[in-house]
């Protein structure tokens, strides 16, 4: 079930999410200062492009560095991210062929907030890790 709703997603939302993610990256990497941010733009497009069955967790060796770049990322990034993802998931859930593909949208507001101090991992993956709470996902099962 997870593969149909990456598919679905893929189409109908997960390759424009990844392709502006993709953009702003290249934008940070232009700006020699922002490729830190530039980073965590392609693990952002990444993610966005296949959301069914990850989660975001947070890393266990995160430090101020991370807490620093959250700073700026949401004065600049996060604060707008954010809206976005909930805009389109308010919308993608007004039919019901959509509710996953909004609930997608919702999970990815975490990781578009902070990325720094988080790691996106396998449903399993996050499973296994001791003391570990990953975000609440919709499954799809399978």
């Amino acid at each position: 079930m997870r593969l149909v709703g990456n598919i679905i997603w893929f189409v109908f939302a997960g390759l424009w999410l990844a392709i502006g993610y993709a953009i702003a990256a290249f934008f940070c990497f232009i700006l020699i200062i922002t490729i830190p941010f530039g980073v965590a733009s392609l693990r952002i497009a990444m993610f966005t492009l296949w959301p069914f069955g990850r989660v975001v967790v947070p890393k266990a060796n995160k430090g101020a560095g991370s807490a620093i770049g959250n700073i700026i990322w949401f004065v600049i990034a996060g604060w707008w991210l954010t809206l976005v993802h909930i805009f389109t998931g308010v919308l993608m859930c007004l039919t019901i062929i959509g509710i996953p593909l909004g609930l997608a949208n919702f999970k990815l507001i975490t990781v578009g907030l902070r990325p720094f101090g988080r790691e996106i991992v396998s449903v399993n993956a996050a499973k296994r890790r001791a003391g570990s709470a990953p975000v609440t996902v919709p499954d799809l099962g399978g």
